[in-house]
């Protein structure tokens, strides 16, 4: 998948403009490198378009532990949005992520999330 390709399904299944689908897929992937193992977030990053790569890019090798509403709370602080709309919009992005990379490399980042994690991993309602 390709970085328009990627970023259209992010606008068209989040309802949002093309700014608004980069800024959340950004603040998304950011967020998640924090929250996952830095050698994870490098192998992530090399299945995924390379203008998404910085985003990935610079994580720490030890994943810092925060719970999922942490997570939504900083992916609406980046984005710029409210935590509905970021929860929303990181699901969209999570989603996207899953069907952009190999089955084996989602399972790996699964693997460093715990499951309360689900309601960010599961489908999303746009």
């Amino acid at each position: 998948m390709d970085f328009d390709d990627f970023l259209s399904l992010i606008a068209n299944r989040a309802d949002v403009g093309w700014d608004r689908a980069q800024a959340l897929t950004d603040a998304t992937l950011r967020t998640l490198a924090e929250r996952i193992s830095g050698g994870e977030a490098k192998d992530l990053a090399a299945q995924l378009p390379t203008e998404l790569q910085p985003g990935l890019s610079g994580a720490e090798e030890t994943a810092e532990v925060f719970p999922v509403d942490e997570f939504i709370r900083r992916v609406a602080e980046r984005a710029g949005l409210e935590e509905d709309a970021a929860l929303n919009g990181a699901r969209v992005v999570m989603v996207t992520v899953r069907e952009a990379v190999t089955s084996g490399e989602w399972d790996d980042v699964l693997a460093q999330l715990p499951k309360h994690y689900s309601d960010l991993l599961g489908p999303a309602t746009a």
